[in-house]
């Protein structure tokens, strides 16, 4: 439930009439948008819809081609983020700006060091952090290394990186996408902390939930043109979806009933250990069958990683067999899973998923260019490659349309993730293992992605589900296993699943065996 809505009558945000074009490409076509003090202003569209670039306008990454950029009343040109920050106005990214191996006091305080002198005063800094952090209720060890922290907390880092620097305005990009369930509502209590302080939140989004749970006020753009500004207590999830893609959306997954066959995936008493070298996976067993989707419902943090790292030869387990159709892959190379019929949508697509200096096209065939549709005697067919990349972008939505030949950078984070989703569904392997499939994607995309996760199912091919969305763990999956504490503790049928008992048995109560 949003909170309560407060007219203070001060406008400290207004956007009027924003144009952008990259070359003959219109990002943004003559979009409005107001934001008053003490508000959460949620932004709603469609992966590539032209929100990010919105407000890296307001933010000063990019120029409007036209329009206007009011801030306090004020009339301002944004010509670098020196100029929004100084208008205080501060900017979450979706992948954060962090600098790994430097502590959090010292990436909050960075480029603003306090001094003694010539020398930096870092016990100033620290202090003037922790009391930051404390004002806000954004809870965090001043001196703990970002590399070793969660991404929930260098979340926390950035926004109060953008609070140290005097930011009044806050922009969150898709704030939520790489966040559990609890984090979530950790960060939905820190928004509504911050505005009852005065501050203002920009929420860019597509996660309708946390649009009800969270904002006062929502603008909706789709394919780069302004639809409407809602208030969110009048509107409901399905009218917000309607809006946002421009037709009804099905929430509901058709899933037919079909018997399933041998077993394709098989782990056995899987040992493991984490990043830290303490053991994390401490004797899993489960398997797969042809033609059924295996969803893993669990807390992060419990094994869920590591396991699809073990499984997918990213990373080597202590103890423990795993077998594709019978053959062992246990601790071999992700080459030899891949050829033995393992395909992955993994969960960070950065930085295992794609490789983004690379074209869409490369990416697409990243694993199989050695193949004979797409090379011939060691030359890559380029006629053939750019072929299946075109109906690739065209099948799976990949926007903007005709971005084969554009580096998998350039695109919105959403965009990114299907061309991983189309890749590893093309694979057409016996077992597709999905971690977070429609992390960052919108209510249209997802559904998609479940039509085909489900197609794969079908086909009789087997799907390994692992997803903090537990709405997404029930719809999709035939039979659910609980994660807790490195083990697969409970086991129910997904159209037997009960939100409330699967919570209990994720928090490690009612356990069966």
């Amino acid at each position: 439930m949003a909170k309560e809505h407060i007219d203070y009558g001060v406008k400290v945000v207004e956007m009027r009439n924003i144009v952008k074009k990259f070359g003959d490409f219109t990002a943004n076509d003559g979009i409005h948008l107001m934001v008053h003090k003490g508000e959460i202003h949620a932004i709603l569209g469609e992966n590539g819809a032209g929100k990010s670039t919105l407000m890296n306008q307001l933010y000063g990454l990019y120029k409007p081609t036209s329009g206007e950029i009011f801030v306090n009343g004020n009339k301002l040109d944004m010509s670098t983020p020196r100029d929004a920050i100084a208008a205080g106005i501060g900017m979450v990214h979706q992948h954060f700006m962090l600098i790994q191996p430097f502590t959090v006091t010292e990436n909050i305080v960075l480029g603003t060091e306090p001094r003694k002198g010539v020398m930096l005063d870092m016990d100033t800094a620290r202090k003037n952090v922790v009391e930051i952090s404390q004002r806000y209720g954004l809870a965090i060890d001043p001196d703990a290394k970002i590399e070793d922290i969660s991404v929930g907390m260098q979340q926390r880092v950035e926004i109060l990186k953008a609070l140290y620097r005097g930011a009044d305005v806050l922009i969150l990009d898709e704030p939520t996408a790489s966040l559990t369930p609890q984090e979530i509502v950790e960060l939905i209590d820190i928004m509504h902390n911050l505005t009852a302080d005065g501050k203002s939140i920009i929420l860019i989004t597509h996660k309708l939930k946390e649009i009800k749970a969270s904002a006062d006020y929502c603008t909706i753009i789709r394919l780069g043109k302004y639809i409407d500004t809602v208030d969110v207590e009048k509107v409901t999830e399905d009218q917000l979806a309607s809006m946002m893609v421009g037709r009804q959306v099905t929430f509901k997954v058709d899933k037919p009933e079909q018997p399933v066959g041998e077993v394709v995936l098989e782990v056995k008493d899987l040992h493991g250990v984490d990043y830290r070298g303490v053991e994390i996976l401490r004797g899993l067993n489960l398997n797969v069958r042809k033609g059924e989707i295996v969803g893993i419902a669990g807390i992060d943090g419990n094994g869920q990683t590591e396991l699809v790292e073990i499984i997918t030869g990213l990373k080597k387990a202590t103890k423990g067999a795993i077998t594709i159709n019978g053959v062992d892959i246990f601790n071999k190379p992700p080459r030899f899973g891949f050829v033995n019929g393992v395909s992955s949508i993994p969960a960070d697509r950065q930085k295992h998923g794609l490789v983004l200096d690379f074209t869409v096209e490369d990416n697409l065939v990243l694993q199989n260019y050695r193949e004979s549709q797409f090379s011939k005697k060691g030359l890559l067919n380029r006629d053939a490659i750019h072929a299946f990349a075109s109906e690739c972008v065209q099948k799976y939505d990949i926007r903007p349309g005709g971005s084969e030949s554009r580096p998998a950078g350039t695109l919105s984070g959403g965009n990114q993730q299907k061309v991983i989703i189309a890749r590893e569904v093309e694979n057409n392997k016996d077992l597709l293992i999905a971690v977070n499939p429609t992390r960052g994607l919108d209510v249209g995309a997802i559904e998609y992605v479940h039509k085909y996760i489900v197609e794969q199912r079908n086909k009789g091919n087997a799907v390994l589900l692992v997803s903090f969305e537990l709405d997404e763990i029930m719809s999709l999956s035939d039979r659910i296993d609980v994660i807790y504490a490195g083990q697969i503790v409970s086991e129910v049928a997904g159209k037997d699943a009960d939100e409330n008992e699967l919570g209990l048995m994720m928090a490690g109560g009612g356990k069966n065996g």
